[in-house]
């Protein structure tokens, strides 16, 4: 005998599951949309710097330090905003870093001098640097297993489409429309006030509210909003901890501190150097004026991140951070051992590096959203983007000065030489969470 299931309830739980989509649509775009518009101010600066400097005369000092002003910024939002994130929860944090950017975004409008520009674009960056540390824990803690990487890789996707975006428009505006330079700058005022609207009404995360103690609101929204709510209530009973700093640096955690931070650190300090200054870098090597070569960078870096995100959940994380890191560090090499080398292997090799170094840098902000626990999963992210913004720092602020002073190939046998430090600690502190809930992913680790 065979029972007919109730229309009225299959109606119902249809409408439950497209309404938890609709919903893990949104924070996906709240999320992303962050790092697109840091991928925009970082990208937007190194474009328009030369404008920025005809009218204001800033010695190479003082050009390296403002681009680099929002990477100096991230490291003290990332850490900063993490803290507060764990403390008072992802969704105040969620709105309010995005507010002090806007803020900082309009303040470009106004700028007139080099030190006015850099505390601008610094504030700018530690609003971002809390971005990080907010944005990625809330997604992983949101979304279900099979999805997770995908998800939160596509921020790297987005992230590249901001930088790439900003590259065409500041060329637009400057060169061809001669507008001015504080109106490029703050053009990310746009994309920031529609971002800032998309994230009115978003729930705070059910495990933070599990992790306070906040059981009843946390299985509301568990239940509401989770594909997967049971996962997300913690049902092994961790009970209610209190993350602190030390934790990271525990015997359970001081693992997945250490390889988040140096992996990131790594990936983003030789693309960085060469990404923000690539056309003049291309130019040195006798590649025209560098913007196609430029232009092919960005666009192949792009192709790699999309190409981590399609895999990351069918091959796993590991196979897409290693290798990777390996051949970056092989055609720097064949560029820094390599003086007299055609300029076409040398655009081939940037091509290779810019692509390989992308698969891999999909990965950064993945793992730390994974691996940490909830009571540190703000911290662990922020601590790990400050450490890797040393990074993208020291490469912004020191390339222009080492192209000048020691040369390409020394420069590029710096930066190959960082990418094996990478591919090292990735081969032994790397872990493989494909599939794993968070709850697994961020079990203690003793070792």
């Amino acid at each position: 005998m065979t029972t007919t299931s109730d229309p009225g309830a299959v109606g119902e739980n249809a409408r439950i599951r497209m309404d938890k989509r609709r919903f893990l649509t949104k924070l996906t775009v709240a999320s992303v949309g962050g790092m697109f518009i840091d991928g925009y101010i970082l990208g937007i600066i190194g474009n328009a710097i030369g404008a920025v400097n005809d009218e204001l005369g800033m010695s190479l000092f003082m050009e390296g330090l403002t681009g680099a002003a929002a990477l100096i910024g991230i490291f003290f939002g990332g850490p900063l905003g993490g803290w507060l994130a764990d403390k008072l929860g992802r969704k105040p944090l969620f709105t309010i870093d995005l507010g002090l950017f806007i803020v900082g975004s309009v303040l470009q409008f106004f700028v007139d001098s080099a030190w006015h520009l850099f505390f601008v674009r610094l504030l700018m960056g530690v609003a971002i640097g809390a971005e990080y540390s907010v944005g990625w824990p809330l997604l992983a803690e949101f979304a279900p297993a099979r999805l997770r990487g995908r998800l939160m890789s596509l921020s790297e996707v987005f992230w590249y489409l901001g930088f790439m975006l900003a590259s065409a428009v500041a060329y637009v505006l400057v060169a061809v429309a001669d507008v001015d330079w504080r109106i490029v700058l703050g053009t990310s005022t746009v994309p920031a006030v529609v971002l800032f609207v998309i994230r009115f009404g978003l729930p705070e995360s059910p495990r933070w509210l599990m992790n306070k103690g906040r059981t009843a609101e946390a299985r509301r929204v568990a239940h509401a909003y989770l594909e997967e709510p049971e996962d997300a209530l913690d049902p092994g009973g961790v009970g209610v901890r209190k993350g602190t700093f030390g934790m990271l640096f525990s015997r359970d955690y001081w693992r997945a501190t250490t390889f988040t931070s140096v992996f990131w650190f790594c990936a983003v300090t030789p693309y960085f150097a060469i990404a923000t200054f690539a056309a003049s870098v291309l130019a040195d090597y006798g590649l025209g004026d560098g913007l196609v070569g430029a232009l092919g960078i960005n666009g192949l870096a792009l192709a790699g991140v999309v190409i981590s995100l399609l895999l990351i959940d069918r091959i796993g994380r590991r196979k897409l951070t290693i290798p990777q890191q390996w051949v970056s560090a092989a055609v720097l090499v064949v560029i820094g051992l390599w003086p007299g080398a055609p300029s076409s292997v040398v655009l081939i090799c940037f091509l290779v590096f810019a692509f390989a170094n992308a698969m891999c840098t999909a990965l950064t902000g993945v793992y730390p959203g994974e691996i940490f626990p909830t009571e540190i999963r703000g911290l662990g992210t922020g601590f790990a983007t400050a450490i890797s913004r040393i990074g993208a720092g020291i490469g912004t602020f020191l390339l222009p000065w080492s192209m000048h002073a020691l040369g390409g190939g020394t420069t590029m046998l710096i930066a190959a030489a960082v990418c094996v430090a990478g591919a090292l600690v990735s081969q032994v502190l790397a872990p493989e969470t494909m599939g794993r809930t968070l709850s697994e992913t961020s079990a203690p680790h003793r070792a």
